[in-house]
C-alpha cells in the first residue's frame, strides 16, 4: 500500500513539474517582448519566480524522492526502459537548471534571448514528457 501512496505523489509531483516545465517558457516569450522595468515586466518577474520556487522546484524534489523510491524499491532501476526514462528525466533536470537561471537573468534585466528562442524551448519539455510517458507505459527493450 505504501508504495502506491509514493507512486500517487510521484504522478503529482510529475504533473505539477510539467506544468511549471511548460508554463515558465511561456511565460518567457511573453516577458521577453516587453519594455524593461516597465509594470507588465515587473509582473513577469514576480509570476516566473513564484512559479519557480513554490511550484516548480519543490515538485522537481519531490519527483526525485518519490521516483528514486519507487525505482529502488520496484526494481525497474535495472530495466533498460528504465535506464533511458532516467536519462531523459535527467535531461528535464538541467532544463529546469537553466529556467531557474533565466529567472535570474530575467529579474536583473539580462535576458538576451528573443521570443522566437522561448517559443522553441517550450517545446522541448513537451516532447520529453511524451518520451517519458511512453517509456513508463509501454516498457519497451524490455
Amino acid at each position: 500500500m505504501e508504495y502506491l501512496w509514493i507512486k500517487s505523489l510521484h504522478v503529482i509531483a510529475v504533473i505539477a513539474w510539467m506544468a511549471g516545465m511548460l508554463y515558465l517558457p511561456r511565460l518567457f516569450v511573453y516577458h521577453a517582448t516587453t519594455e524593461r522595468k516597465s509594470a507588465q515586466s515587473e509582473t513577469f518577474k514576480i509570476m516566473e519566480r513564484r512559479l519557480m520556487k513554490a511550484i516548480m522546484t519543490p515538485a522537481l524534489i519531490v519527483v526525485w524522492a518519490s521516483g528514486l523510491y519507487l525505482a529502488i524499491s520496484s526494481g525497474f532501476y535495472v530495466a533498460e526502459w528504465f535506464k533511458a526514462k532516467f536519462a531523459l528525466v535527467f535531461v528535464m533536470t538541467l532544463i529546469h537548471v537553466w529556467l531557474a537561471w533565466s529567472v535570474k537573468q530575467f529579474a536583473t534585466d539580462a535576458n538576451v534571448k528573443s521570443a522566437l528562442f522561448f517559443r522553441v524551448l517550450n517545446e522541448i519539455p513537451t516532447l520529453g514528457m511524451i518520451v517519458v510517458v511512453i517509456l513508463v507505459v509501454v516498457k519497451p527493450f524490455s
